[in-house]
């Protein structure tokens, strides 16, 4: 048996009151947390009051984007001009080859960090999804054990609404046991889009994740049409809806009575902190400072008991330059953004927003929590408090997998100089 001696760890994420850390002793063994008890003397690896927080979950991220930026980027930083490069790069670019190879260095990168379980989204665009996901399939395999892995089929609204493509498609998420989604702003078929999106998915029994309102465009209702399609249609599979930006420019009315839609249909949402916060509120064609922060409504959408939660989108691509998939990061930077204070309230942590509840969300086999019995699946710091953990990158961390020390050192961007040449 291995043991953890005094280790901060948050009431919160222990499932008690108080918003407190409590510092206490970690048992190991057979890979599995054998015991939770008070600090006391004795033998074992002393972490002088370190934080220990259960490896990430990163439940909205794009795998097969990753690293593309040495060749392509954006060149104003706006929505459209992201999506114009990334479809460039991938009609041109995206072989099994290639893809595969990104997406390995960004899975390297997120278990280094400590990362346990990723969603990413495929982009899907007939013929596309006969690449990805056949590409996705194999990676999952290979990276079992490790992290796991989900996939979401990713289309455009004009997909959504062609009966034979969305049907290819989402017969291949199937095959693949992924799921269903897509892309929807502003769109004058949006209803009948989320009608069809709905109604596919219940026909093949897939769960769906969509991009929605990604925009400050108060004009874009895709959040509310897709709870509407579900209240309607009566689908009965778990819905993820990301970004929800348009939200924040809508009226009073508007807000309330997608938010209050969104409850009754049972949607869970997810917010991208960092790459919203780069794209949103951009001018193109000159430099203006932007006022919005891009992020949705997450506090009020949890006080209407919405599952919520956050994650990293994408890394180093034309919709986000930066970005490494590290769930500290996340958090750190969505506490800042979104005011999480600082991060815990009396009974719950924001921090299970990169953990357990994104877990719960996502329907992972990886729960992220600190339990006896749980996988010791761990990420240790030499920070104290929440203020000190946040304050810095935390570079120094020490992640444990079912209770083993992991090597933590990331690849080289240089691994992909010669696709970069492309």
């Amino acid at each position: 048996m291995d043991m953890l001696r005094n280790a901060s760890v948050p009431s919160a994420l222990l499932g008690r009151p108080g918003g407190g850390i409590e510092r206490l002793d970690i048992a190991i063994a057979d890979g599995k947390i054998t015991a939770l008890t008070p600090s006391q003397p004795g033998p074992g690896r002393d972490l002088d009051g370190g934080l220990v927080l259960p490896a990430f979950v990163d439940i909205h991220t794009h795998l097969d984007k990753g690293q593309i930026w040495p060749r392509k980027e954006n060149p104003d930083g706006t929505w459209l001009s992201a999506l114009l490069a990334v479809a460039s790069d991938r009609v041109g670019l995206w072989s099994a080859a290639d893809v595969g190879r990104r997406m390995d260095f960004a899975l390297r990168s997120a278990y280094a960090h400590g990362t346990a379980a990723i969603r990413t989204h495929l982009d899907s665009i007939p013929p596309q999804h006969e690449i990805s996901w056949a590409l996705f399939e194999e990676v999952r395999d290979a990276w079992r054990g490790r992290i796991e892995l989900q996939a979401v089929a990713l289309v455009s609204p004009d997909v959504l609404v062609d009966p034979q493509a969305l049907d290819a498609v989402a017969r291949r998420a199937k095959a693949a046991g992924g799921l269903m989604g897509g892309a929807m702003t502003v769109f004058d078929r949006s209803k009948e889009a989320m009608l069809r999106l709905v109604d596919k998915a219940g026909e093949l029994g897939l769960d769906i994740d969509l991009h929605a309102d990604e925009t400050n465009d108060p004009r874009s209702r895709a959040l509310e049409h897709l709870a509407e399609a579900v209240i309607e249609t009566g689908y009965g599979g778990n819905v993820l809806a990301g970004h929800c930006c348009v939200l924040t420019v809508q009226d009073k009315a508007t807000r309330e009575r997608t938010i209050a839609k969104v409850a009754e249909a049972g949607i869970a949402i997810v917010s991208l902190p960092m790459c919203n916060l780069y794209l949103q509120d951009r001018a193109p064609g000159g430099h203006t400072t932007p006022m919005r922060r891009g992020v949705t409504l997450l506090h009020e959408f949890r006080a209407a008991g919405v599952p919520v939660a956050i994650a990293s989108d994408n890394t180093r691509d034309p919709f986000y330059a930066y970005g490494d998939l590290d769930g500290l990061e996340v958090l750190r930077e969505g506490a800042r953004i979104l005011h999480f204070d600082h991060p815990q309230d009396e009974a719950w942590s924001w921090a299970r927003t990169v953990g357990a509840d994104a877990a719960a969300i996502a329907g992972f086999d990886y729960t992220a929590k600190l339990a006896v019995g749980a996988p010791a699946d761990l990420v240790l710091f030499r920070a104290r408090s929440w203020t000190e953990l946040l304050s810095r990158p935390q570079a120094d961390r020490l992640v444990l997998r079912n209770g083993t020390a992991i090597d933590t050192t990331l690849p080289d961007y240089r691994e992909l100089d010669d696709l970069m040449e492309a």
